[in-house]
């Protein structure tokens, strides 16, 4: 069977998302090639559960795979070692949890060479659409900091009750998932969820998320996204404590 591909002019309407391209071809879950990667056209992506994920030189591509990786909050696996940060970074007066201090700066860190990986996604005009997706309180940042410097960090989209988990990093050890224990509880708190992590991995499976089929996704996004967002991004240490007491 051939498979066609749709490529976008700025300003051209998503095609649904099960049009994007299936498990045999080379690019599965390729869905669009084209348009532009700005803040308006993030809206339309995320509410139809469409992601860009493209290197540095290529055009914006858009992907909506099937299955699709959800975490549900309350499904997420903690292991004995994270448990162990989680409790000796809360006992260190020096470490602080904050939300949304730093958008830009955890972005760029989130983009910054790894020993583990050969480049990066978040090209700069992925930082500056996510930075005005955020102006637009459609994006959030959970960040570690250690005095005055910042060590670890994730951010995410929000629309309606659906959060979409993007990028992390790390530069202490199990900071990027203590933070992930942070969106979690945050997420119970508000009862928001699941958290969308798009592309299936081991390592997405051993933290407890679990693959879904689009059509059901798409289900949960849809009433997810007439639903009200909580009225507040703010989280600190006590809420942490409370919301992710089953985990401590």
């Amino acid at each position: 069977m051939n498979w066609s591909l749709v490529r976008m002019r700025p300003g051209d309407p998503f095609p649904p998302a099960d049009q994007a391209l299936p498990a045999e071809t080379p690019f599965p879950g390729l869905l669009a090639v084209g348009g532009r990667v700005d803040v308006e056209s993030l809206e339309a992506a995320y509410g139809q559960g469409i992601f860009p994920w493209f290197g540095p030189g290529e055009p914006p591509m858009w992907w909506s795979p099937d299955p699709r990786m959800l975490l549900a909050p309350h499904e997420l696996k903690v292991r004995r070692s994270l448990r162990q940060s989680a409790r000796r970074v809360m006992g260190n007066a020096d470490f602080s949890l904050h939300v949304d201090r730093d958008f830009r700066r955890v972005m760029q860190a989130c983009a910054a060479p790894r020993r583990d990986t050969a480049g990066t996604w978040i090209v700069p005009a992925i930082v500056e659409a996510y930075s005005a997706l955020h102006a637009r309180g459609l994006a959030h940042s959970f960040e570690l900091w250690y005095a005055n410097e910042l060590v670890a960090g994730l951010y995410c989209v929000a629309r309606g009750q659906m959060v979409f988990g993007e990028s992390m990093f790390t530069r202490v050890n199990d900071g990027s998932k203590i933070l992930l224990m942070a969106l979690c509880g945050f997420c119970l708190r508000h009862r928001l969820g699941p958290i969308d992590c798009q592309q299936q991995t081991a390592h997405l499976g051993a933290m407890g998320a679990r693959p879904w089929p689009r059509p059901m996704f798409l289900q949960i996004l849809g009433q997810a996204l007439v639903k009200p967002g909580p009225p507040s991004w703010q989280y600190d240490w006590s809420q942490f404590q409370r919301d992710c007491a089953p985990w401590l």
